[in-house]
C-alpha cells in the first residue's frame, strides 16, 4: 500500500515537472505555423475518456494520445489509463516513440503564385487536409484581382411591346459596349437573347390572329415566345448589330414577363450560349416584374421546372408550355453553379422589386434603366466594376459533420470574423491581395476522402480541398497469438491484448472458469464491501481498477476531489485519493485560491483601504465596489465634501455657518478674485441656489487647502421681475377683453348692414301693411244724431 502511494506521488511530481517545462507539441501542420492558434497545455478534466482501445481514445478528444508500451500500466491498473494527454503520458514514463497520436495536417499539392501567366487570382489551388475529430484546421486562402481578366457578357432583353423604344437603342449598343469593356480587358465577347412570356392563356392571347400579331398597333411585330437565344457569345460587334436589327417587338397580355425562364435557360445551356471559363455577366433588361413558380398553374401548367436545357435548333425554349416558371431559389442556384453574375437593368417603377430579388441571388447587381435605355452602357459598366471589386469566397456543399467558418483580412486591416458561410471583401482594387482564413472542423468521421470546392463568386478559378478524417490508430505492433498475451490465448494490438473466447485478464492470463473461485484477494482483509470497492474488476484475485481509481482494492478515487468552475482542483493541483495537492502558490480545498495579492494592490494600499484581499481578489466593505474597491456610488465627491466648509469660511453662510470654526478647523481658505476656471475647479450650488466656485489645492495630512472665487455682486431684480409679471398678466387680460369686444362689434355691425340691405330690396310700400285689415261694420249712435238735429233746428 505504501509503495503504491509512493508511486502515485512520483507520477504526480513527474507530471507537474512536465507541465512546467513549457514544452508544446503542434497538432496540425498548417500553411503558416505562426498563424496557427496556440493550443493549451491543460485539458478539462475528463476530456480524455477512460476507454480500452486506441481508436476510442483518439476519438474522445483531438489532444488525447494512447501509450502502446508493453507493461505501461501497473498490475492493479486498467488498460484505460493508457489514454491521456501527451504530457501526462510522458510524465508517467511512456517513451515518445510509443505514443500513438494521429495529428491533423495540411498538405499543399498545388500552389501557383498569384498572377502566374497573368491569370492566377486564387491560391493555393489544391490542398489535402487530415483532421482529428473536434480539431479546427485553419487554412489560408489568398486572392489577387488581376488586370485585364477576360469577360463574357450575354444581353438578355424583354421584347414585350412596352420595350419598343428600347429596342432601337439596343440595336446601336454593340460597338459602344465592346469599346467600354475593352478598356478593362482585351478579351471580351458579347451575345444576345430575348424573351416575352409563355404562349398560353392567360399570359398570351391564343386567338390565331393575335398569335401572329400580338401588338396593339399596326407595324412590324413578331409572334410571342418564351425565350429565344439569338446570338452566341462573339467578339464581333457587327454580328451583334446585325442580329439585333433582325429582332422585332412582340406582346403579351399580363404585366409580369417570363424573364425567369430566359435566365434559367441562359445559365443551363452553356454550350449553346458559348460561355467560356472567364468572368460571366448576364445583363437582364426589362420594364416590368417577373412570373415565378406557381404562376404557371393559371395556364394549366403544373409540372415544376426540371432544371435542364431545352433549346431547339432555332434557339427557342421548346418546352415552355410543359414546365412551370422556375422559383427564385432555382434561378439563384443555376446562376451560382454556372458562375454567372446577373446585372438587372430595370426601370424605376420596378426597381424596388429587383433590389429585393438581388438580395436573394449571390453576386448580383441592380441599376435603374432610363425609359429609352439610353444609359444602359453606363449602367453595365458601373455594375461590372462593382461586381469585380467585390470578392466573396464560398464552398460547395459540405458533408455531415464538417463545419466551416470564415475570417477575412481586407486592405491590410485586422482580421474580421465573417457571419454566415462566406468570406467577404469589398472595394478590392486591381493587383490588391486579400486573405481569407477558412476554419474547418470535423465532428463526424468521413467514410473516405471528400472533395470540397472553394471558389470566389464570379471568378472561374477554384480551390480543390480533399478532406480526410483520422478516426483510427495505425499501430505497428500488431501480433497474432503474441507471447505477451499468453500465446494462443490472445492477440496484441496497440499495447493491449485481445483475448480469445473464454480468456480474461490484462494478458489473457485467466480463464472464465477461474472467476467462480473465491475472490478474497479483491477485498480488504476484513472481507467486507464490494469487490474492488465497486470501482474495478477482479481478475484472478487481483483488482483491475477503472477510471481514475487506484490502489490495491481501487479504494482511491483520483477524480473525486473538489472542483472549481467545473475543473478538477481548479487546474492548479493534482487529485490524489480524493484530496487536492495544490501547487505552491495556491491553496483551498479545490486549489481555487491564489496566494498572490498583486490584483489587490493599489496606490492607496490593499484594496484602496476599503476592503480585504482574498484569493487575489478584493472583498469590498459595504458601500464600495470595483476590482480594487475604488468606486463608491453613495460616497461624496471631493467637491461635495468640501462645499459647506468653503461657503462658511469664505462667506459665513451655509449649513455650517453657526459652527464653522469647529466643523472646518482643518480647512484653510484663500480668496482668489480672478481665478483661471478649468476642469479642476468645483462648481457647486449652495442651499440658497447660488453658484460657488472653489479649487481643492491640497488634502495631505488631514489638512485641506481651498481657493475660493468671490461672489459677483449684482442688482436685485426681484421687484422688477414681480412687477413685470403682474403687468404682463394685466396686459394679456386687457388684450383678450378688447379682442372680444372688437369681435362682438364687428358681428353686430355686419348683422345691421345685412338688415339694412334686405330692407332696401323690398318692392312694396311699407305704409300698406298686407297683414292689416280695417273694420267692415260702422255703428252710429242715434242719440248723438238726434241731439245734433235738435240743436240745429
Amino acid at each position: 500500500m505504501a509503495a503504491m502511494r509512493a508511486r502515485t506521488l512520483a507520477i504526480s511530481l513527474g507530471l507537474l515537472l512536465a507541465l512546467g517545462s513549457g514544452q508544446r507539441e503542434p497538432y496540425a501542420e498548417v500553411l503558416d505555423p505562426e498563424e496557427a492558434p496556440e493550443r493549451e497545455d491543460l485539458l478539462p478534466s475528463g476530456a480524455c475518456r477512460r476507454v480500452t482501445s486506441c481508436k476510442e481514445c483518439i476519438l474522445s478528444h483531438p489532444r488525447c494520445a494512447w501509450c502502446k508500451q508493453l507493461n505501461f500500466t501497473a498490475l492493479n491498473e486498467a488498460e484505460d489509463r493508457r489514454c491521456a494527454q501527451r504530457q501526462e503520458l510522458l510524465a508517467r514514463g511512456c517513451p515518445p516513440e510509443e505514443l500513438e497520436e494521429p495529428r491533423g495536417r495540411q498538405e499543399v499539392l498545388q500552389d501557383e503564385p498569384l498572377g502566374h501567366q497573368g491569370a492566377t487570382q486564387l491560391a493555393p489551388q489544391n490542398v489535402r487536409l487530415q483532421m482529428r475529430l473536434g480539431e479546427t484546421q485553419r487554412l489560408r486562402v489568398r486572392f489577387r484581382r488581376v488586370e485585364g481578366y477576360p469577360v463574357d457578357l450575354y444581353y438578355l432583353m424583354d421584347l414585350s411591346y412596352s420595350m419598343k423604344d428600347d429596342l432601337e437603342r439596343v440595336r446601336q449598343l454593340g460597338h459602344s459596349l465592346l469599346n467600354q469593356l475593352r478598356r478593362v480587358t482585351s478579351s471580351v465577347r458579347i451575345g444576345f437573347g430575348s424573351f416575352v412570356d409563355k404562349t398560353v392563356l392567360p399570359f398570351v392571347s391564343t386567338v390565331p390572329s393575335k398569335l401572329q400579331h400580338p401588338c396593339p398597333k399596326k407595324g412590324e411585330c413578331q409572334p410571342p415566345f418564351s425565350f429565344r437565344h439569338v446570338l452566341p457569345l462573339t467578339d464581333n460587334a457587327s454580328a451583334f448589330k446585325h442580329k439585333v436589327e433582325q429582332q422585332n417587338i412582340s406582346g403579351n397580355l399580363d404585366s409580369p414577363e417570363g424573364g425567369f425562364d430566359a435566365i434559367l435557360q441562359a445559365a443551363l445551356c452553356q454550350e449553346q450560349i458559348g460561355w467560356r471559363n472567364v468572368s460571366r455577366l448576364l445583363v437582364f433588361t426589362s420594364d416590368d416584374t417577373f412570373h415565378t413558380a406557381g404562376d404557371g398553374k393559371l395556364g394549366g401548367i403544373f409540372m415544376p421546372s426540371d432544371g435542364r436545357c431545352h433549346l431547339d435548333a432555332d434557339g427557342f425554349y421548346s418546352r415552355s408550355g410543359d414546365f412551370d416558371y422556375p422559383s427564385v431559389g432555382q434561378v439563384a442556384h443555376a446562376l451560382s453553379t454556372a458562375n454567372i453574375q446577373p446585372i438587372f437593368a430595370v426601370t424605376s417603377p420596378t426597381l424596388p422589386i429587383y433590389q429585393e430579388l438581388s438580395k436573394l441571388i449571390p453576386k448580383s447587381a441592380v441599376g435603374e434603366l432610363k425609359e429609352d435605355s439610353s444609359n444602359v452602357v453606363q449602367l453595365i459598366m458601373e455594375a461590372y466594376n462593382s461586381l469585380s471589386s467585390s470578392v466573396t469566397l464560398e464552398h460547395s456543399q459540405a458533408p455531415p459533420g464538417i463545419h466551416i467558418s470564415y475570417e477575412s483580412q481586407c486592405k491590410d486591416t485586422e482580421i474580421r470574423k465573417d457571419t454566415g458561410t462566406q468570406g467577404q471583401c469589398n472595394q478590392v482594387l486591381i493587383n490588391q491581395t486579400v486573405n481569407f482564413w477558412v476554419n474547418i472542423r470535423a465532428t463526424e468521421c468521413l467514410s473516405g476522402p471528400h472533395l470540397l470546392k472553394l471558389k470566389a463568386l464570379g471568378f472561374s478559378e477554384e480551390l480543390s480541398l480533399e478532406l480526410n478524417t483520422l478516426c483510427d490508430c495505425n499501430c505497428s505492433d500488431v501480433q497474432l497469438q503474441a507471447p505477451y498475451c499468453n500465446g494462443v490465448h490472445g492477440d496484441l494490438e496497440c499495447g493491449v491484448c485481445s483475448c480469445a473466447t473464454g480468456r480474461v485478464g490484462p494478458r489473457c492470463e485467466c480463464s472464465e472458469a477461474e472467476l467462480s473461485l473465491p475472490n478474497s484477494g479483491c477485498r480488504p482483509s476484513n472481507g467486507t464491501g464490494p469487490l474492488c470497492s465497486g470501482k474495478g474488476q477482479c481478475h484472478c484475485g487481483r483488482c483491475s481498477c477503472s477510471g481514475q481509481s487506484s490502489g490495491d482494492f481501487c479504494e482511491c478515487d483520483n477524480a473525486g476531489c473538489e472542483r472549481h468552475e467545473g475543473i478538477l482542483c481548479a487546474g492548479f493541483g493534482q487529485c490524489v485519493c480524493g484530496v487536492c495537492h495544490c501547487d505552491a502558490n495556491h491553496t483551498g480545498p479545490a486549489c481555487e485560491c491564489s496566494k498572490d495579492t498583486s490584483k489587490c494592490m493599489s496606490q492607496n494600499g490593499v484594496c484602496n483601504g476599503h476592503g480585504s484581499c482574498h484569493c487575489n481578489q478584493c472583498r469590498c466593505l459595504e458601500g464600495y465596489y470595483g476590482i480594487q474597491c475604488d468606486q463608491c456610488p453613495g460616497c461624496k465627491t471631493p467637491c461635495e465634501k468640501h462645499r459647506d466648509c468653503a461657503e462658511c469660511e469664505a462667506f459665513e453662510t451655509g449649513p455650517l455657518a453657526s459652527n464653522c470654526s469647529l466643523a472646518c478647523a482643518h480647512v484653510n481658505v484663500t480668496m482668489s478674485p480672478t481665478p483661471l476656471l478649468d476642469d479642476g475647479w468645483c462648481k457647486e450650488r449652495t442651499v440658497d441656489n447660488q453658484l460657488l466656485f472653489f479649487l481643492v489645492e491640497n488634502e495631505a495630512d488631514g489638512r485641506v487647502v481651498l481657493r475660493v472665487r468671490p461672489r459677483e455682486k449684482g442688482a436685485d431684480h426681484t421687484q422688477a421681475i414681480v412687477l413685470g409679471c403682474i403687468g404682463g398678466i394685466v396686459a394679456v387680460g386687457l388684450g383678450f377683453i378688447l379682442a372680444y369686444r372688437l369681435m362682438v362689434e364687428i358681428y353686430d355691425r355686419r348683422e345691421f348692414h345685412r338688415f339694412e340691405k334686405e330692407r332696401r330690396q323690398l318692392n312694396w310700400n311699407q305704409d300698406d301693411n298686407p297683414l292689416y285689415k280695417s273694420a267692415v261694420t260702422t255703428t252710429i249712435n242715434p242719440q248723438y244724431q238726434s241731439q245734433n238735429e235738435g240743436s240745429s233746428g
